[in-house]
């Protein structure tokens, strides 16, 4: 089997993808997982068009999960003073890793979120 290099993307596919890495800032105006909920729901719509738009959106995802699951966890971890530090800097890496995606792929470059634990597969 030859290692070929993936196509790249459409322009289209590739505005969804910046979408995608930018809909978990939803989470600030829909307060209730809305960082999860939206590009789970762009996800579910364009998984199926694109195999690019597929990886972009696992990937969007498990970084979303990831980062909620750390956000609970200082959360809780506010009730013995550690997590008022840890809060806002999981919160800035979290606006920083996003914003950093959403330009990569802009730039035509694929971004792989550190920190990140795989759900999906």
């Amino acid at each position: 089997m030859e290692n070929t290099p993936p196509p790249l993307p459409s322009k289209g596919d590739e505005s969804w993808a910046i979408a995608l890495h930018l809909s978990g800032f939803s989470g600030l105006l829909l307060p209730s997982f809305g960082q999860i909920l939206v590009p789970l729901v762009i996800w579910l719509l364009k998984r199926s068009e694109s195999t690019y738009l597929d990886r972009v959106g696992k990937e969007v995802l498990n970084f979303q999960i990831s980062y909620t699951i750390y956000m609970l966890l200082a959360a809780a971890l506010c009730y013995v003073c550690i997590g008022f530090i840890i809060l806002p800097v999981i919160f800035v890496l979290w606006v920083i890793f996003t914003i950093i995606a959403a330009v990569n792929t802009s730039n035509g470059k694929s971004y792989a979120y550190p920190f990140t634990i795989c759900f999906l597969g």
